[in-house]
């Protein structure tokens, strides 16, 4: 998809559109934007797995509502060690779950997961480290699996 200089209003474009946006390798400016504020939990969540995250969308969306979104970011391996430690008491055990994967992990949150109320978390968390894993298709920006 190219950038055009005359962009239609984001709030015209329709859920396609805004998919397509979402994953296109380069995103004007003001889509950008508007992806990190989109209200589509789908498009948030494609466009919070994208590598090529500037720090503060990282920052934005590890402190989403929705525990998808801040899911999706906790398997990035750029996370600030705040915002690890963060995530290993999240309020969700899905978000604890994808955290107890993370390289980024302290011997301390580590323990502090293996020792979860919830079973699936001490599981993951005794797996051990897991890599981030990249998938990208033909004509779409890289995303974190």
């Amino acid at each position: 998809m190219t950038v055009d200089t005359e962009l239609p209003p984001w709030r015209s474009l329709d859920l396609e559109a805004r998919l397509r946006w979402a994953l296109s390798p380069e995103i004007p400016a003001p889509y950008r934007h508007a992806l990190a504020h989109e209200q589509w939990v789908q498009t948030r969540c494609y466009f919070a797995r994208r590598q090529d995250l500037r720090p503060e969308e990282v920052a934005h969306f590890a402190n989403d509502d929705d525990y998808v979104i801040r899911l999706c970011i906790a398997k990035r391996p750029d996370l600030s060690p705040e915002q690890v430690a963060v995530f290993c008491i999240d309020r969700d055990p899905n978000v604890r779950y994808a955290i107890a994967r993370n390289p980024l992990l302290s011997a301390a949150q580590r323990q502090l997961l293996l020792d979860d109320v919830d079973e699936v978390v001490r599981q993951a968390a005794a797996k051990g480290a897991r890599p981030s894993q990249i998938r990208q298709r033909p004509g779409q920006a890289s995303l974190y699996r």
